[in-house]
């Protein structure tokens, strides 16, 4: 029995579902540029030859996104029958800052953010494999370092 309670052929219809949204939106990262970090970089380029073209696409996504979370909010349940896990954290915190901060010094750098970079790792573009190279070994210094902060905070807290 899968996590939703289901038989496996529903596991198979939430996995094939998966699979076409990841499709959808690889194929849209693609067709709207965001995979192409020269176009990203140019967006980024304020002071140079500005290209506004990816402020459309971000502006479509957030409308299209806005309508998805409004809808998700009156539903206990996806349309697959998974329950709804939307976020809930409100708190603008230091953690959230340098998160952001680190996350854009990169795509300014690289002209990649996760999504793109994946979609042109597939596409077998050299600089996003070194891109998601160095993205999995920030992620893994990232849960070293949280692992190490929660066994000192463990530890604190038995010896007080």
């Amino acid at each position: 029995m899968d996590t939703l309670g289901g038989n496996g052929s529903h596991n198979a219809l939430r996995n094939v579902s998966a699979f076409a949204c990841g499709l959808l939106f690889g194929l849209g990262l693609i067709v709207s540029g965001m995979a192409n970090p020269a176009k990203v970089l140019a967006f980024l380029d304020l002071a140079g030859r500005w290209d506004p073209s990816l402020a459309f696409v971000m502006a479509g996504a957030v409308a299209i996104a806005s309508i998805g979370f409004r809808l998700a909010r009156t539903r206990t349940a996806s349309v697959l029958g998974a329950p709804m896990q939307l976020p809930t954290a409100r708190r603008v915190d230091a953690r959230l800052i340098v998160g952001a901060l680190v996350f854009g010094a990169g795509w300014g750098l690289a002209g990649f953010c996760p999504g793109p970079a994946l979609v042109s790792a597939a596409s077998g573009q050299p600089r996003a494999w070194l891109f998601v190279a160095a993205m999995l070994a920030g992620m893994a210094l990232f849960a070293a370092l949280e692992r190490l902060s929660d066994a000192v905070a463990r530890h604190r807290h038995s010896s007080s």
